[in-house]
């Protein structure tokens, strides 16, 4: 059996508003709370539970989308003026010019966890 991430815990001041902008930006679903976890379901394998912590430290946590889910994950956050940016020491600089793939993103949440998107078209 090949190893594969089955979830991981994602810091948050708030885990219930964490899960639903992450869920949001990425077009995802949030189901609400299990136990103290708030999760969402990236894909078949992978989980995302979002668990509030004193003083969190932010994660890096990146994925890789095809270009349509690129297109309206960009579209929605434009919607939802959440700064980007191309580079992860300038999450705000509007550009999506990925130095990595033809198009890419970073984006940050209240916990300065910095999301990475990237999509090869």
């Amino acid at each position: 059996m090949p190893i594969t991430l089955n979830h991981t815990i994602v810091p948050a001041v708030d885990n219930e508003a964490a899960a639903r902008f992450f869920a949001s930006v990425m077009g995802l679903e949030y189901g609400g709370l299990d136990r103290h976890f708030a999760p969402v379901r990236v894909n078949e394998s992978l989980t995302l539970d979002f668990m509030c912590v004193e003083n969190p430290v932010g994660h890096h946590l990146a994925f890789d989308v095809d270009s349509s889910t690129f297109d309206g994950i960009l579209a929605r956050i434009r919607a939802a003026g959440v700064p980007y940016g191309s580079d992860p020491n300038e999450p705000d600089n509007g550009r999506i010019d990925h130095p990595l793939c033809p198009r890419g993103l970073y984006f940050v949440d209240d916990a300065r966890n910095l999301y990475e998107v990237m999509s090869s078209g």
